[in-house]
């Protein structure tokens, strides 16, 4: 399975090759489906990640100091 990055740069390039004025219907089409499969797959990919993220944030032995998302506001 290709990794997350890869297929989204495959979504990308299926949604430029849509787009394009010179492609034949049947093939946009075909595009289009293959499109659809990978962003819900992309999206499944994305819950897990979120779910992950959620999990650490939350854990019972985080120090509020040491919160990622803190770090981030407090230019750490």
């Amino acid at each position: 399975m290709k990794n997350f990055e890869e297929r989204l740069q495959k979504l990308e390039n299926l949604g430029e090759a849509i787009r394009g004025t010179d492609i034949p219907l049947e093939d946009a089409l075909k595009a289009f489906e293959e499109g659809i499969k990978l962003a819900r797959a992309l999206e499944k990919d994305l819950e897990k990640i979120e779910s992950r993220i959620e999990v650490l944030l939350n854990a019972p032995d985080a120090k509020a100091e040491e919160s990622p998302e803190m770090e981030l506001f407090n230019g750490g």
